[in-house]
């Protein structure tokens, strides 16, 4: 996945969404949330706390707010990518710039500043022992390259991979998984990199 610098180059690398992006774009420049780049995508921040990201993907673009669970959601727009994982962000998606409903996105807006000069934050749990599964244990001690730099992961992107092999049912599925995340492991890449 592409890294990118600012806000402009990513809009411009996503020319099938760009109409949107920079409609949701111009709504956060109306606020007084400072605009930067995280994790290779538009996010904005006040005090230094992450507020909102925007983000476009193969068949839909999404305005995230990082702590959208404590939003009100009287239009019923909040989505949870993730039930049962995603503790607070919550996304509005969005196929197509005319879905955009500015006034009614601004309120969430203003709502998520508002929650976030309040304090309202679900901060990270400790992190919780896990169990590496059996086809990554036994490629780890097959390969000692390939431990040395899983190893080398934070114990939280360890869970990442031991869970993403995990939660397939089927064997050949594991397997293709664990083919998939062992070029990440020895380039030092997370599963989850791309979206943070």
């Amino acid at each position: 996945m592409k890294r990118y610098q600012d806000v402009d180059s990513y809009i411009n690398g996503h020319p099938e969404w760009a109409e949107g992006l920079l409609i949701l774009r111009a709504i956060m420049q109306s606020t007084e949330l400072i605009e930067t780049v995280k994790w290779g995508a538009p996010h904005y921040t006040i005090n230094g706390k992450n507020v909102i990201g925007l983000a476009a993907f193969k068949n839909h673009f999404a305005v995230w707010f990082h702590q959208g669970t404590f939003l009100s959601d009287p239009d019923n727009l909040l989505y949870n990518a993730q039930e049962g994982k995603t503790k607070g962000l919550r996304q509005i998606r969005y196929t197509d710039a005319k879905q955009i409903k500015k006034r009614s996105l601004k309120k969430y807006v203003i709502e998520a500043i508002a929650n976030q000069k309040a304090g309202l934050e679900i901060k990270p749990s400790k992190s919780k022992s896990f169990a590496i599964p059996s086809e990554l244990q036994s490629s780890l001690e097959q390969d000692a390259l390939l431990k040395s730099a899983f190893q080398n992961f934070t114990p939280g992107k360890q869970r990442e991979f031991a869970e993403y092999i995990s939660e397939a049912k089927r064997t050949l599925t594991k397997m293709k998984r664990l083919e998939k995340i062992i070029p990440m492991i020895l380039s030092g890449i997370g599963l989850n990199d791309r979206y943070r």
